[in-house]
C-alpha cells in the first residue's frame, strides 16, 4: 500500500538514496532540501520537491500547504537533514553554534510540529542522529556544535514519544556511525567508512516502514565502526 513520506536533506548522501528507494517502491515522496536539482533530475512522477531551508521560518508554511492541498495525511517523516561544523571550539562563534542548532535541532522540532497534525495512528517519525551525540560514545575534537546538537534530538525524540503516547504515533531516533557520504568526508577527511550511503538508506527505509511496530521513544545505535 502506497504511503506518504517526507524526507529532509535529499540533495545528496543518505537522503538522496532514500528518495529513490521510496519512489521505486511506489510511495509518494515529498523531498525537502535547499538544493532541489538532484531530485528533479530523477524525474519520478511520485516525488515532489521544492527548495526548503530548515532554518527559514517561512519555509514551513509551504510544507503545510502542500500536505493540506495534496495529501491530507503523512505516514512517515524522516528528519535526515543535518548541518556539520568542524572547527575548534575556541574559534566557534555564537552565530556558528546557533546556525548548527537551527538546522539540527530547531528545524527538526519545527518540521515535526508542523507535520504532526497530519499524522494518524501507526505513523512514524524517524530522526537521524549520530553516534557522536550518544552519551558515553567516542567523541572527536572540532565537533562540539554538531555532536551536541545530535544529542539534543535524541532527548527530543524521547520527550515526543512520551507526550504523544496516546496517539499511536511512534518517534524513534537512529544514531548512525560512519557512512561514506560527503558529510563524513567534511568531518573526517580521507577516512573510508565501511558502510555506503545506499546500504544505510536501505536500513532506514525498512526501519521507517516497520520499526514503529517494535519501537517507540527509542535510540538505536546503527554503527559498526568508530568514528
Amino acid at each position: 500500500m502506497s504511503k506518504n513520506i517526507i524526507i529532509t536533506g535529499t540533495s545528496r548522501g543518505i537522503g538522496f538514496e532514500l528518495v529513490k528507494l521510496f519512489a521505486v517502491a511506489g510511495h509518494k515522496v515529498l523531498a525537502l532540501s535547499r538544493n532541489e536539482e538532484p531530485v528533479i533530475n530523477l524525474k519520478f512522477n511520485n516525488v515532489t520537491t521544492f527548495p526548503f531551508d530548515l532554518s527559514d521560518e517561512k519555509a514551513y508554511k509551504k510544507v503545510k500547504e502542500f500536505i493540506d492541498e495534496n495529501w491530507k495525511q503523512v505516514d512517515v517523516l524522516i528528519n535526515n537533514a543535518g548541518k556539520l561544523l568542524n572547527k575548534p571550539f575556541a574559534e566557534t562563534s555564537m552565530q556558528e553554534f546557533e546556525s548548527v542548532y537551527k538546522t539540527n535541532v530547531f528545524g527538526v522540532a519545527e518540521l515535526t510540529r508542523v507535520v504532526l497534525p497530519f499524522m494518524k495512528s501507526n505513523s512514524h517519525v524517524v530522526t537521524i542522529s549520530s553516534m557522536g551525540g550518544v552519551q558515553g560514545s567516542m567523541k572527536f575534537p572540532g565537533l562540539a556544535a554538531y555532536s551536541s546538537s545530535k544529542a539534543a534530538v535524541i532527548t527530543l525524540t524521547e520527550l515526543l514519544a512520551e507526550e504523544y503516547k496516546n496517539t499511536s504515533i511512534s518517534f524513534n531516533v537512529l544514531a548512525l556511525g560512519a557512512v561514506q557520504t560527503e558529510m563524513l568526508e567534511e568531518a573526517f577527511p580521507g577516512y573510508e567508512a565501511p558502510t555506503t550511503a545506499l546500504e544505510m538508506a536501505q536500513y532506514i527505509f525498512d526501519f521507517s516502514l516497520n520499526g514503529n511496530k517494535y519501537y517507540n521513544g527509542k535510540l538505536l545505535q546503527v554503527s559498526n565502526s568508530t568514528p
